[in-house]
């Protein structure tokens, strides 16, 4: 993007701002909660929208002046709506933190038990981590893997937990799984306790937009939270999508599973938000479209190809993935058994060769959350700059040797720079005017 007022006005800023572009033009983007948005999603979200308070919903607000707001508010809930076939969308949401915490308040009470996937074994911070103010107010029961080989959920435990604490909730989703999840299992079993099937689907909603992997609503689930980037290559945002009547949010409904698009907006705002952020929501009206084209789909099948061939040339190279292999988007390298090393010191190495992955928690770790025993890497952002299965093999063996410890560092990182610069990212330049 060109800019014209930023480069005269604040120089420092904008210094730093072209370095970043620089970083990410050149270096290899593994983090699987990454991705690079169109040039359209960029530019609506600079727009004067941020510049208007719109507290309540289309047609229900508190402020004045809100004829604009409210058209693109809708179409954004509209796409929404049709792009994952639900009765309602809130597009409001600043994250996906903020989004689950919503929910949560939407459907429970203070001290209510929830019962979601363990984080070491998966699972996101905002499923009860102890750290986490979800943990404080609410009641958490964990489940696990039962084979950490294969990946295998212990189904059977789960539902016996389920039996036994009577949750709310009973929420599907993570942030490092590798496998897929029994979705219809999961809403029978929160069928037996009168709970809320929730979907936690930030990381896999494009792959799903994408009809590369199943829909959690068409197995039974009433909600879905997800954020609007990662796959779905959207901005920094979230939406929460249910299934239901939609009612007046200014008036409290009674807490019943028909009427939980109205129990989120009410929790949405007054609930614990103020204001939505309308050049967000601008921002993600659009790339909702851009997920509703048939080139999409294109893009979230070869995600999964990238990341199985992805999998594959690492474990070629001897890595030791947790559950050998994906079936989604993401993967983990156990490091430890890999290379005798640390997910923070990997991490750091190959930063200093351009490539941006994350340290991450194998199941039932050992190390701390800031050292880690594995990395977490996958191929939303890398299948964006039209890398494809060919490509992973070679990324594959600069990871592998970096790992091991048998590299040139200055020929790897002008090998990747020149991998990157020749498939750029789709909104990349930073220039003057």
């Amino acid at each position: 993007m060109k800019y014209r007022a930023l480069p005269a006005q604040d120089a420092q800023v904008f210094d730093i701002l072209a370095g970043e572009a620089r970083r990410e033009a050149e270096g290899l983007e593994l983090i699987p909660s990454e991705n690079y948005v169109s040039e359209a999603v960029l530019e609506a979200l600079g727009t004067l929208f941020t510049n208007k308070y719109s507290e309540g919903t289309p047609g229900r607000r508190y402020y004045g002046g809100q004829t604009f707001t409210d058209q693109i508010e809708t179409l954004a809930i509209e796409r929404a709506k049709a792009l994952f076939g639900c009765d309602h969308a809130n597009v409001q949401p600043l994250s996906g933190a903020a989004a689950n915490l919503i929910a949560f308040h939407a459907w429970c009470g203070i001290g209510d038990t929830i019962l979601a996937m363990d984080l070491s074994h998966g699972g996101h911070l905002t499923h009860g981590a102890p750290v986490t103010f979800a943990a404080e107010a609410f009641k958490f029961v964990r489940y696990k893997m039962k084979d950490v080989e294969t990946g295998a959920i212990d189904y059977d435990a789960l539902e016996r937990a389920a039996l036994e604490h009577k949750p709310r909730i009973v929420l599907a989703g993570f942030s490092s799984y590798p496998r897929n999840l029994d979705y219809r299992r999961i809403a029978a079993i929160a069928g037996k306790v009168g709970a809320v099937a929730m979907a936690d689907m930030a990381h896999i909603a494009g792959l799903i937009a994408g009809k590369a992997l199943a829909n959690p609503f068409e197995a039974g689930f009433h909600v879905m939270t997800t954020t609007t980037h990662k796959t779905l290559r959207g901005p920094r945002g979230a939406m929460i999508l249910s299934k239901g009547k939609v009612g007046n949010p200014l008036k409290a409904p009674e807490r019943t599973i028909e009427n939980l698009p109205t129990l989120i907006d009410r929790a949405v705002f007054p609930g614990l938000q103020g204001g939505p952020h309308m050049h967000q929501v601008t921002a993600i009206a659009v790339a909702l479209k851009e997920a509703a084209a048939p080139a999409f789909q294109d893009y979230a099948r070869c995600v999964i190809r990238n990341a199985k061939a992805l999998a594959e040339g690492l474990m070629e190279h001897g890595c030791k993935l947790v559950t050998n292999g994906t079936d989604n988007h993401l993967m983990v390298i156990d490091t430890m058994k890999s290379f005798g090393k640390s997910g923070k010191e990997i991490q750091e190495s190959l930063e200093a060769v351009g490539i941006t992955l994350n340290k991450n928690a194998i199941p039932d770790d050992a190390l701390p959350p800031f050292r880690a025993s594995g990395v977490r890497l996958g191929t939303p952002a890398v299948t964006s700059r039209g890398l494809d299965e060919q490509h992973m093999m070679r990324i594959a063996g600069w990871i592998a040797s970096v790992g091991k410890g048998s590299y040139d560092a200055d020929k790897i990182r002008e090998e990747v720079r020149e991998l990157c610069l020749a498939h750029p990212i789709p909104s990349g330049k930073v220039q003057r005017e």
